[in-house]
């Protein structure tokens, strides 16, 4: 298991700003600095760490190294989460940690676009995780609403919330379909940002809607941990803030556009 350290307590967003530094010293490189919010970061053996080794190149002074554990990361403090609790997510400190010449990834002053490269691909993998969660939400709530009886029908079948389950169906299909179409682009070997920033955005926006709408047609036992339905509210709340907020999103796409029509 492997972990990406690019965020920082002052460099969350604007990622390239990072103060992590690496300083040669013969063979090795010698880093100080910290991380923050590290997925798997208390479990994982194997870690991606980014560092500037020359802060006047600005981001392109940025170095992709790749450390193991007992190399001496310290895994700092285990955040208490609203949801994705399975997945550890922790502060990394790291005091003079050395790491060899050989374990840059990609060449000195690299990094950032290594960085770039593997937020782009794992947006459409974020994008395929809120379809799951749209999706598993929305198969457990909907036929509770048709076995759920009030004034003498299915709560389903009334106009206004068959209305509801009916555009809520339209909007995981076309969360599906974005996302299809990001990852067909990448395996075609064609450019996939914009594509995979419109697939992360809008996956995230309607896994938060069609979970939040599930709870509520399934009334109050939806609100309970009974069914299992708020679990998906919940994970799905980091659909818009990890691999690049939902506005990073908007600004990329907003960029393809200025550039295709300007």
């Amino acid at each position: 298991l492997g972990s990406f350290c690019l965020s920082e307590p002052a460099s969350g967003s604007d990622a390239f700003s990072l103060q992590t530094r690496a300083v040669k010293d013969g063979n090795h490189w010698v880093i100080n600095g910290s991380k923050m919010w590290i997925t798997n970061s208390n479990e994982a053996e194997i870690f991606l760490i980014f560092a500037n080794i020359d802060p006047s190149k600005g981001y392109k002074g940025i170095t992709c190294f790749i450390a193991t554990k007992d190399m001496g990361i310290q895994i700092a403090k285990k955040e208490e989460k609203l949801g994705i609790r399975a997945s550890s997510t922790c502060t990394l400190n790291f005091d003079d940690l050395r790491i060899p010449d050989e374990n840059i990834i990609g060449g000195e002053g690299k990094g950032y676009k290594i960085a770039i490269e593997i937020l782009n691909e794992g947006r459409i993998g974020i994008a395929a995780q809120m379809l799951g969660l749209a999706q598993g939400a929305f198969d457990k709530a909907v036929p509770y609403t048709y076995t759920r009886q009030q004034f003498g029908q299915p709560v389903g079948t009334f106009q206004g919330m068959a209305f509801q389950i009916a555009q809520a169906a339209v909007e995981i299909e076309s969360a599906r379909l974005l996302t299809y179409n990001a990852a067909r682009r990448k395996e075609e070997g064609k450019t996939f940002t914009k594509e995979a920033a419109m697939a992360k955005y809008w996956a995230s926006v309607i896994a938060q809607r069609v979970s939040g709408q599930a709870i509520e047609w399934a009334g109050g036992v939806g609100f309970t941990r009974e069914t299992g339905i708020e679990k998906y509210w919940r994970d799905s709340k980091i659909g818009a803030i990890y691999e690049g907020t939902s506005n990073i999103q908007l600004q990329t796409i907003a960029k393809f556009i200025q550039k295709e029509y300007s």
